[in-house]
């Protein structure tokens, strides 16, 4: 993977997975602890796996899924690499984009970060996604491919 020449993510997007795997990891713990005191199955049998869980989901996936992420934003195209298991290096050329969003989930409008959406023509991945931004960033990255996209259309 070519990660030295890509741009890393804003680091609150590390804490936006963080809160995310809070999302597996707590109703596992809970789960777990519910069981425990039940005493359904021998000590341990469900809480050690759940804790096990928990940490992944909370501090090693999410630092690897972090590590593992990145972009550059060339003159006339957006490059988005993502993924440790299953890798994804796109590349968008300005010239396909149909139109840009810029959306917030809750946890992302708590952090100040958004995600940049490119709809590009065609139907096979027909829109790259580009989580992890601050606000301000995906707003200006926005405004700079808009800004390609129309100089392209009034020189064609």
């Amino acid at each position: 993977m070519m990660t030295d020449e890509l741009t890393p993510l804003h680091p609150a997007h590390r804490t936006a997975l963080m809160i995310e795997g809070a999302f597996i990891a707590v109703p596992l713990l809970i789960a777990g602890i519910v069981f425990e005191i039940i005493g359904v199955l021998p000590t341990g049998v469900l809480i050690v796996p759940a804790v096990l869980v928990a940490l992944w989901a909370l501090g090693w996936a999410p630092r690897r899924r972090y590590r593992h992420k990145g972009f550059a934003l060339g003159e006339d195209r957006l490059r988005v690499v993502k993924g440790w298991l299953f890798h994804r290096d796109t590349v968008v050329p300005f010239g396909r984009v149909q139109h840009i969003d810029v959306m917030r989930n809750p946890v992302e409008r708590m952090l100040g970060l958004s995600t940049l959406v490119l709809h590009t023509a065609g139907s096979h991945n027909s829109s790259v996604s580009l989580p992890g931004l601050l606000d301000s960033d995906a707003q200006a990255m926005r405004e700079t491919i808009r800004g390609h996209i129309t100089r392209e259309t009034d020189l064609g």
